[in-house]
């Protein structure tokens, strides 16, 4: 049964899609089947693999409406193991429509059971919100990825989001929590992002993650090209991080992704080679 992983913080312009767009590539590249979900009516990670806003086609408005199954909506991307769910500006909608439904917390949940069997990993792309569409990623999900700046102001935010989930644990995802705290436009040479990171640690312990997100100029350029930095420019520092992201991620949930295994067994065959002398028999 795959894994359920929202990408979340109710303050906007952290990195959330970028990291959802990326990690996502970084877990299918090694193999892995991944579904990444578009929950933002901005739309951001639809466009960012290339596909154009369209309000007619079946999205995650449909899904969250009961008009369409997860199957129905899925999009194929240029990485063969994974998916995507696109999002619409229709979905701005749907905090006021899914307000006098029943069950309008776990709709997203509902729609995913019979999806989790298919992948690997599936990812939420969340918005900078704290509302229902957020609250529907936050019980469908097993656990949390925040991704925030080192600065004063994502401290203040962080406690809002933690409030939030010691919400939604007590009545509605007890099993909920958080993967890990990344940071992202990260950079180590200021004191501020010095003394924020320290402070995380000691609130946030081993959730905080070791990897840290660069500012990237090929991160910033790829979407405009509707590409993943990892399609984009591979050996830029963004894709270099991303990777070690997906590396970070996979260790802590102990799985062997299918190309660490052929890297694994690729270097055992080298390893077994018999070193031959002239004149060879």
């Amino acid at each position: 049964m795959g894994k359920i992983l929202a990408v979340v913080n109710q303050k906007g312009g952290v990195g959330k899609t970028t990291t959802a767009i990326n990690l996502a590539a970084a877990l299918a590249l090694e193999g892995l089947k991944c579904l990444l979900i578009d929950c933002d009516p901005q739309a951001n990670s639809t466009g960012g693999y290339g596909f154009s806003r369209d309000d007619e086609r079946k999205s995650t408005y449909d899904i969250l409406l009961g008009e369409s199954s997860v199957a129905e909506a899925i999009l194929s991307t240029e990485i063969e193991t994974l998916k995507l769910v696109p999002s619409s500006k229709n979905l701005i909608g749907a905090n006021v429509e899914l307000v006098q439904q029943d069950n309008r917390s776990d709709r997203l949940k509902q729609a995913l059971t019979k999806e989790r069997e298919n992948y690997d990993f599936i990812l939420l792309d969340c918005p900078p919100a704290l509302d229902l569409l957020t609250l529907n990623a936050l019980v469908a999900s097993d656990t949390l990825l925040v991704p925030m700046q080192a600065e004063y102001f994502a401290l203040e935010g962080i406690s809002e989001l933690m409030q939030t989930l010691d919400r939604v644990k007590a009545s509605l995802n007890p099993k909920l929590e958080i993967e890990g705290v990344l940071l992202t436009m990260y950079d180590d040479r200021t004191n501020l992002a010095q003394q924020v990171t320290e402070n995380l640690r000691e609130f946030f312990k081993d959730k905080l993650l070791k990897t840290a997100i660069p500012r990237n100029v090929r991160l910033a350029e790829a979407p405009s090209y509707g590409k993943p930095v990892l399609l984009y420019d591979s050996k830029s520092r963004g894709a270099e991080s991303y990777r070690d992201l997906a590396d970070e991620i996979l260790s802590r949930n102990n799985i062997e992704s299918p190309k660490a295994r052929e890297r694994k067994e690729a270097a055992a065959r080298r390893g077994k080679r018999e070193v031959r002398f002239w004149p060879y028999a």
